[in-house]
């Protein structure tokens, strides 16, 4: 596994190694020993899965408030999505800033984004599928998003939008969320 930190501190793009034979490859999508050395949260308690049958699907920008904040490796599994991250950190340097990252199932790139960051992707080809690693449990209660479109992150989504949820279309602008962090 190959860690590059990206200019937000605490993210990393994850290129895993392939080892290829006439078979195809193996490669390994997990290591608690690699995460730990990098410094990263390593515990994972739940994976999820998100398919998206349109090209253009949004979902996001998604987190847990404390104190169920979660850490996550996000990976595409199948098709082609634009991930991005928020930060929500207010300590941070990039505090409310963003930043997205094309990930494929082609690519065997990956992206950990530790506790603190709002998530959302769009969908780039039709029948994508994400694979999500968790550090914690989803709670309902600290359950919470930013609307995708808000005019003060200005969050730049690669092509037109096919598909968003009513649940996702209701999200609050960032005002509304900063005030009950």
């Amino acid at each position: 596994m190959i860690f590059k930190e990206l200019e937000f501190e605490g993210i990393f793009k994850i290129d895993l190694e392939k080892i290829e034979d006439n078979r195809g490859f193996f490669s390994r999508s997990w290591d608690k020993k690699e995460f730990e050395a990098h410094g990263l949260n390593s515990k994972l308690v739940q994976c999820n899965i998100s398919f998206n049958k349109i090209k253009g699907t949004i979902r996001g920008l998604h987190f847990q408030k404390k104190p169920h904040e979660e850490a996550k490796f996000v990976r595409c599994v199948k098709g082609k999505a634009y991930e991005v991250f928020v930060d929500l950190r207010k300590n941070s340097k990039t505090f409310l800033k963003w930043d997205g990252i094309e990930l494929d199932s082609k690519g065997l790139t990956g992206i950990y984004v530790p506790e603190g960051f709002a998530l959302g992707f769009q969908t780039l080809e039709d029948d994508t599928e994400l694979l999500y690693q968790m550090s914690e449990w989803y709670k309902p209660e600290s359950s919470a998003g930013i609307i995708w479109k808000d005019k003060e992150l200005g969050v730049k989504w690669p092509i037109t939008i096919s598909i968003i949820s009513y649940k996702d279309l209701s999200l609050p602008n960032l005002d509304k969320v900063l005030k009950k962090l």
